[in-house]
């Protein structure tokens, strides 16, 4: 699983007009999952289910 920020250099996601994170493949906003155990929070695609982890 890659980061979100490698992933933007990678041209894997994309940032809308307003800061949020899309999939280039789908080009739908990626959702959230909160794992409070976790130092990162996982960043995933609903259509394509492609998943990216990002520091809190």
């Amino acid at each position: 699983m890659k980061s979100t920020r490698k992933g933007l250099r990678d041209g894997e996601l994309e940032k809308d007009t307003y800061g949020r994170l899309t999939c280039s493949e789908c080009g739908k906003s990626l959702k959230t999952q909160n794992d409070p155990d976790e130092v990162y929070t996982v960043r995933h695609c609903p259509d394509c289910g492609s998943e990216w982890k990002e520091l809190r």
